[in-house]
């Protein structure tokens, strides 16, 4: 079987191939040639996810999941959340954002939160979502050199390391997005 994933990002695709058996081959948006930025305009996870899909299934033809990630913060009202990855702006980088929260956090005793990810799954005619969530909390300082994005500043319960300090196959048994793929994967082998 094949399927889009819709992201031009690396990590993302490294990621979840390293999650998907053998017999789905899993194709991104620069393997379609889809280059242009796909808008994502909802106020939810759910809606960005199913914004995407729906782009690459409408324009290109494949069946497609997309996903989309949020860092939910309890002390902030779950901010980041939808708005994550431009926290800091729409110019802003990892580095920006981290910061950005680790300033609004630094009075702060709860440091409660939970990374939520959405897919979004199109195929034929049909929609369906799976959501993956791991708890944690945000450390006072960045440590680690692995993942991307909060990785540096989250630390998963049960481990004293924070997503940057741990292996990728660590991080992918406990990820938000392993389990939604994890969730994803059982889906398709109850399908085909």
């Amino acid at each position: 079987m094949q399927l889009v994933f819709a992201t031009h990002n690396p990590n993302k695709l490294k990621e979840i191939q390293a999650l998907l058996p053998d017999t789905i081959t899993v194709l991104s948006l620069d393997d379609i040639g889809c280059t242009e930025a796909i808008p994502e305009t909802a106020k939810t996870l759910e809606g960005n996810a199913l914004i995407k899909a729906n782009y690459v299934k409408q324009k290109y033809g494949y069946d497609c999941f997309a996903d989309d990630t949020g860092l939910e913060v309890e002390a902030l009202n779950n901010a980041p959340g939808v708005y994550s990855a431009r926290y800091a702006g729409f110019d802003a980088n990892s580095d920006a954002n981290m910061n950005k929260l680790l300033s609004e956090l630094k009075d702060t005793t709860n440091r409660n939160a939970r990374f939520r990810t959405v897919i979004a799954l199109l195929v034929g005619n049909e929609e369906f979502f799976f959501t993956g969530i791991c708890n944690g909390k945000i450390t006072k300082e960045k440590r680690g050199k692995a993942g991307f994005g909060y990785d540096p500043i989250f630390q998963p319960n049960g481990y004293a390391r924070t997503f940057a300090e741990l292996t990728a196959d660590e991080k992918n048994r406990i990820s938000h997005r392993g389990k939604a793929m994890r969730e994803l994967i059982n889906f398709f082998s109850l399908q085909y």
